[in-house]
């Protein structure tokens, strides 16, 4: 029996809500697919701090590393801990362990009504791909005369060759699995010295790809077209800031946050990869038993697929599908009146068969 080393960290909030209801459905899966998952939870995040005035041990990441998969509920208290402070083990998880590919799906799917007017599940098929590890992700900047009237603050978003085109390269073969349509976000009109290079490599890496169609749009009228015609597209890739942008809004106009589910990749598995849901922490309602859980349950099945155990991945995907076509159970955030635990166990039900 294949056994896979997951690490736990549901973090803030509803990430403690929807973890366990993640974990259920992984557990319908390992029985029914014959696989072991051993599932190790860390209480990183708020709670941590509160016990120890840090948001990770110093050697969070020395204690990740070993296993095979990181899965994370949400991140965030800022009504007692300022986000910046929150994120840094998430930023580091995604640079040290170099998954530089943030995979963000948006799918409108049967059942869920899109607040676009007269949109249909075709519509709305895209793949959000943002670049997880440069950018602005990168701590370069200062504070200077902090509090004062002659206060100057400096962020500078970092981007390398490198980076910029082993991701696209990676979005350009993601094109080639779906439908063969690449569409870089970009704003070389302004900003003339990292977008413009995103230009120029995105032209010289589609020499290499002629079967896929390729174009850019300037972020502002690409997400101005995402709500106009979101049928255009297919796979968008982004710069992390660009990414982080587009993939909410994917998700928005795909019915729900609590939908979008997200994987974090280090694609050459020398590092564990991450996978979370979308959706943050939402603490004006953790604890209340009303957040939807199938984005982290969709985070769980992108996560098995990566692991190797894609018909099991497949299998909870098709249960989530089904839970929503049918329209019977689920959480406020799709109009109906089920809690947390609820969707969970029809999920858990479906997977079982």
């Amino acid at each position: 029996m294949t056994t896979y080393k997951v690490a736990l960290y549901p973090g803030d909030g509803i990430g403690i809500d929807v973890v366990a209801e993640a974990v259920k459905v992984l557990r319908a899966a390992e029985v029914r697919f014959g696989f072991k998952l051993e599932l190790t939870e860390f209480d990183w995040g708020h709670r941590y701090w509160q016990r120890t005035g840090q948001v990770a041990p110093v050697d969070f990441l020395e204690k990740l590393k070993p296993f095979d998969a990181i899965f994370l509920g949400a991140v965030g208290d800022p009504a007692n801990l300022p986000d910046h402070i929150t994120l840094v083990p998430l930023i580091r998880i995604r640079q040290s362990f170099d998954q530089y590919v943030c995979l963000r799906p948006a799918q409108l799917l049967a059942g869920v009504r899109s607040p676009l007017a007269g949109r249909v599940p075709d519509d709305v098929d895209i793949m959000v791909v943002r670049e997880n590890s440069e950018g602005e992700y990168v701590d370069a900047g200062g504070t200077f005369s902090a509090g004062r009237q002659e206060e100057v603050s400096l962020q500078t978003a970092v981007h390398t060759r490198k980076g910029v085109e082993r991701i696209l390269r990676y979005s350009f073969d993601l094109a080639r699995t779906r439908r063969r349509h690449l569409t870089m976000a970009t704003k070389s009109n302004a900003m003339k010295y990292s977008m413009v290079m995103w230009d120029r490599i995105l032209a010289d890496v589609a020499h290499d790809y002629p079967d896929v169609k390729t174009d850019k749009c300037h972020i502002d009228a690409l997400c101005m077209n995402l709500v106009l015609r979101p049928e255009r597209y297919d796979v968008i890739i982004g710069s992390n800031l660009f990414g982080d942008i587009l993939s909410d809004l994917g998700g928005a106009i795909a019915g729900s946050l609590g939908l979008a589910p997200s994987a974090n990749i280090n694609p050459e598995r020398t590092f564990p990869s991450l996978f979370e849901p979308v959706h943050g922490s939402a603490p004006d309602i953790a604890g209340k038993g009303i957040a939807n859980p199938l984005a982290a349950i969709r985070s769980a099945a992108m996560m098995l697929d990566f692991l190797g155990q894609p018909d099991a991945a497949q299998c909870i995907e098709t249960a989530v599908r089904q839970n929503l076509s049918a329209g019977a159970v689920r959480t406020p955030d799709l109009g109906g009146h089920h809690t947390t635990v609820q969707v969970g166990d029809d999920i858990v039900v479906r997977v079982n068969g």
